[in-house]
């Protein structure tokens, strides 16, 4: 699916667009786009359609985590590419992006609701999840946006959260499981694979001499899963490719550079793919990285670990 044409304004500075008409906004930071943004999302899109208005996404950047207590700041789950892309393809027309700032993080919920929400946006409807909070001290929340909603004539409406099995769906959570690991439970809160996206660029080319060639991956992306092997799709130029992928130090042979490598091996393709760009999809983590006596016990240990990645494509029929 194609995504429709987003416009991106920043504030302060640009101009609310002349057709976003009583735009009905979400609002939050949707780091990850997980199901419980979705359900934010999904209500926004149909409301403005409704309304014959525009769905518009209101978040901010930096993430306000990384301005009020950056020694504390999370790794972010998505580069902002992908997120724009994210909620292009989820029927966003357009998203406004708040530049936080320390002297923005002083403004009181009133300041913030009459001049980012009221006087810029000029929003008709406002949603957000039943925590948010906002302005200085995150001293904001629900009942507040309401209130100041009937003052200045807008809707404020808020989504319950979404749970799966026993847990709330927050991109923390996820966080957690993609760090620990699980993507493939990480994968159910998002509703949607881990990704990380990137560029091919060389290596040392010692996958090709042990027989499996592998794409080294230079990634923008914050969140890494932990060191080990992985069941990973490849999304090359809009197609989808088994792979096997191995995030880590490289032990048996040493990684001098000190940085994780995201190494990939994409089965039954003989492509160059130096250059090209790469979405990699985490699916289930296979074993720990480990240190390997010598080559060949790598080489018999790689062999397993291919065959159990292809008995996996084969159950979910990729």
């Amino acid at each position: 699916m194609s995504a429709l044409p987003l416009d991106v304004v920043h504030f302060p500075g640009d101009p609310r667009p002349a057709e976003w008409r009583q735009p009905v906004v979400a609002v939050g930071n949707f780091d990850g786009l997980h199901r419980g943004h979705m359900k934010i999302v999904d209500r926004v899109c149909r409301q403005a359609a409704e309304r014959a208005t525009t769905p518009v996404v209101l978040t901010f950047d930096p993430h306000p985590a990384r301005v009020i207590r950056p020694d504390k700041a999370p790794p972010l789950l998505m580069t902002r590419a992908q997120k724009l892309e994210a909620l292009a393809l989820a029927g966003v027309r357009g998203v406004a992006v708040v530049r936080f700032t320390p002297d923005l993080a002083a403004w009181s919920p009133e300041a913030f609701v009459q001049e980012v929400i009221v006087e810029w946006l000029r929003a008709a409807e406002v949603w957000v999840g039943a925590n948010f909070l906002f302005g200085h001290d995150r001293a904001g929340n629900f009942s507040l946006l309401r209130t100041l909603g009937a003052h200045w004539g807008f809707r404020a409406e808020k989504i319950d959260p979404v749970r799966y099995k026993e847990f709330v769906v927050s991109s923390t959570r996820v966080r957690r499981l993609i760090g620990e690991g699980r993507v493939d439970e990480a994968a159910a809160l998002l509703g949607h694979h881990y990704s990380v996206d990137g560029v091919v660029v060389h290596g040392d080319g010692r996958g090709k001499a042990l027989g499996v060639p592998t794409a080294n991956l230079d990634t923008d992306n914050e969140l890494l899963p932990p060191d080990g092997v992985y069941a990973t799709v490849a999304g090359i130029d809009g197609v989808l490719h088994a792979s096997i992928t191995n995030v880590g130090m490289r032990p048996t042979f040493g990684n001098p550079g000190g940085r994780p490598t995201v190494e990939s091996h994409v089965f039954d393709f003989a492509r160059d793919l130096y250059g090209v760009s790469v979405r990699l999809m985490f699916l289930q983590r296979l074993r720990e990285e480990r240190t390997f006596p010598d080559a060949d016990a790598l080489v018999e240990q790689i062999a397993t670990d291919c065959r159990r990645a292809r008995q996996l494509f084969d159950a979910i029929s990729l």
